[in-house]
């Protein structure tokens, strides 16, 4: 893996650690899926508990590829595995990237740790990898997903129309948004203001 523009690396703040995700964290994952029984909510990709260490297994191989890079989000104190979230759609050439396949157990939903995570994932991007651009892209049903991006301060690049295929077979069509690199001090401070304000939540 070495000479990826994403190399390994952990990353942590407010009890959150990213770890890079492996297979030592398959139990952990399908344990925090079955929490709230994610894998039926019709706009999101979590694996059914069976499918778990091939989620996995395909993460890891687009790690390989260069294309992808996975992280396991825990609980630093405890080490429990609370979801997951990547890098993906990665062009070093343009110093580009997405951020994507997130997904938490229902107990950490509307807590800290989302925007925990993409702290120290735009964090990393922006002021490591010197990205000249963060992107998200979502389900056009997926509003809650759409709403969490633009509180992040993200612009809206446009729909594309028919993009994929959703778990049950329907086609959908993805919602895609940005965020330069001169935007991000102001992004930046926004997070750190929602997470030191008294009982914020994500």
């Amino acid at each position: 893996m070495t000479g990826h523009f994403v190399e390994p690396v952990t990353l942590a703040a407010r009890s959150v650690e990213l770890r890079p995700l492996g297979l030592e964290h398959v139990a952990g994952l399908a344990a925090a899926a079955t929490d709230g029984e994610l894998w039926r909510l019709r706009v999101t990709s979590v694996p059914e508990p069976g499918q778990t260490r091939d989620y996995v297994q395909s993460a890891l191989a687009g790690r390989d590829a260069g294309h992808r890079f996975a992280f396991a989000v825990l609980d630093q104190a405890s080490g429990t595995v609370l979801g997951t979230t990547s890098y993906h759609d990665i062009v070093s050439s343009v110093r580009r990237l997405e951020i994507g396949h997130t997904w938490y157990a229902r107990r950490c939903q509307r807590t800290h740790v989302n925007t925990t995570c993409k702290l120290l994932l735009l964090t990393h991007a922006f002021d490591n990898l010197a990205c000249h651009v963060v992107g998200w892209r979502t389900d056009n049903y997926n509003h809650a997903s759409q709403r969490a991006i633009e509180r992040l301060g993200a612009r809206k690049d446009g729909v594309i129309r028919g993009h994929a295929l959703r778990r049950d077979g329907t086609i959908r069509d993805t919602v895609m948004y940005s965020l330069r690199s001169g935007e991000w001090p102001e992004v930046k401070a926004q997070l750190l203001y929602l997470l030191d304000r008294p009982r914020h939540s994500d």
